[in-house]
């Protein structure tokens, strides 16, 4: 697993002590709804998760991070790039950040880093990303970071007990020129 550094953040595998990012996500309301965090905010099942995200790299299913906060180290939330879609050339990618940590830039910076590293690895053309329309926050920093939406997929993805529409936003290589 690489360590990608894009200040504010730095990406870096998940260790035993962010234990405590994965508890404070786990009552966030939407956070377990979308994401394997689990519901409780139990230490041993946000040990299981941090194990959990090990395991993708060795799995083919992608790269999960923690994003670290530069200057304390502290995590602060999750982002993955997953190449699920990979032999179609395309990568997708998706993050929490936990409630305290809101509002700093960390989800643009994160965006930026990782979405510029996987532009540059083997195979990958194009990073997709989905955000529920009424996340402001989400889509604006990742408009921030390059992406541009493409559009709504109505009734796209399950979250809890509903389907949820989703507006599609990717990144291409000519997109990088736009700084993060």
């Amino acid at each position: 697993m690489p360590v990608i550094t894009h200040l504010p953040i730095v990406l870096r595998p998940f260790g035993d002590h962010d234990r405590r990012v994965v508890q404070a996500a786990a009552s966030d309301p939407l956070i377990p709804l979308i994401t394997t965090i689990p519901t409780s905010g139990d230490p041993g099942a946000a040990q299981a998760y941090i194990a959990r995200q090990h395991g993708r790299l060795t799995s083919g299913e992608g790269y999960s991070f923690a994003i670290a906060d530069a200057v304390t180290g502290g995590a602060v939330g999750q982002i993955g790039l997953w190449l699920r879609d990979l032999d179609q050339g395309r990568a997708s990618t998706g993050y929490w950040v936990a409630g305290q940590f809101r509002r700093r830039g960390y989800v643009t910076a994160a965006l930026a880093a990782i979405s510029r590293w996987g532009l540059s690895l083997d195979g990958i053309h194009r990073i997709d990303l989905y955000v529920e329309p009424w996340n402001e926050g989400s889509w604006r920093a990742a408009e921030r970071a390059g992406y541009r939406r493409e559009g709504l997929l109505r009734s796209w993805q399950q979250v809890g007990q509903q389907r949820r529409d989703m507006y599609m936003y990717s990144l291409l290589p000519p997109d990088l020129a736009v700084d993060g």
